[in-house]
């Protein structure tokens, strides 16, 4: 699933539409049937940005549509009028140059703002971790690795940089956030931030754990495991040689 890293990232090539006015258009039936595209048809785009695993292009006259791209989506500039095989779910047609989204199950124009709904952003300028680590303790039965993805909390990670972040601080993610200090919490939050912040400015670094199942951990050499976590059943990766505070209950 796109993190957040990767809709920062969008939302910066997307910046060469901002000031346009855009021809808009949806060939995909599925996102017809959203009329997204015949809300903003004509308008000027006036911002784009990323909050979290969302992406919201502001048109004028106050319309927001938001994005989230779910398991695959993605977000791609191309020149005006270049042939692609398959059906977008929106164009946004430039001067010389076309947004395009594909696979994108989730989009809307904003009737109540998703930033409501969201702990602080983990690649926020303004990024709070005390913030972010106080709405955290307030699940203290959940797992570390599961509260970290849980985007009410703090905004902007998956699995990947969870368990990347995990893996370099040495810490479970099968422990329960009411079992570690605070100062173990914000360490976490430090390291996915850290190492999101790395991926948008030069392009994801190579894995030390995510997708690793089965493989010598590469600090200490014992098989990295996985498993799903938390109601949502999002797989944890982890080194049960390095990282502290064991696994998941009957393993």
């Amino acid at each position: 699933m796109p993190e957040g890293d990767s809709l920062r990232r969008a939302a910066e090539r997307l910046q060469v539409l901002v000031g346009q006015r855009l021809d808009v258009e949806s060939p995909h039936p599925r996102a017809q049937a959203t009329r997204v595209a015949q809300q903003v048809d004509g308008r000027v785009l006036e911002s784009v940005e990323s909050v979290g695993k969302n992406l919201l292009l502001r048109f004028e006259g106050g319309l927001v549509v938001r994005s989230h791209l779910r398991m695959s989506g993605r977000w791609r500039i191309e020149r005006r009028g270049s042939h692609r095989v398959g059906l977008p779910w929106l164009v946004l047609r430039g001067e010389r140059q076309e947004g395009v989204l594909w696979n994108g199950p989730v989009l809307e124009v904003e009737r109540r703002s998703v930033r409501r709904r969201l702990g602080p952003d983990i690649l926020g300028e303004a990024f709070d971790v005390d913030v972010a680590v106080t709405r955290m303790r307030a699940h203290g039965e959940r797992w570390l690795g599961e509260a970290m993805q849980h985007q009410a909390s703090v905004a902007g990670i998956g699995n990947m940089w969870m368990a990347e972040a995990l893996w370099e601080i040495r810490v479970s993610p099968w422990v329960r956030v009411g079992e570690l200090s605070d100062e173990t919490v914000t360490e976490a939050l430090t390291a996915a931030r850290r190492l999101m912040q790395a991926s948008v400015s030069s392009g994801r670094p190579g894995r030390s754990v995510y997708r690793r199942a089965g493989r010598p951990c590469r600090r200490c050499g014992t098989v990295v495991r996985a498993r799903g976590q938390g109601d949502e059943n999002r797989t944890a990766y982890w080194c049960p040689g390095c990282q502290a505070g064991g696994g998941p209950p009957g393993a």
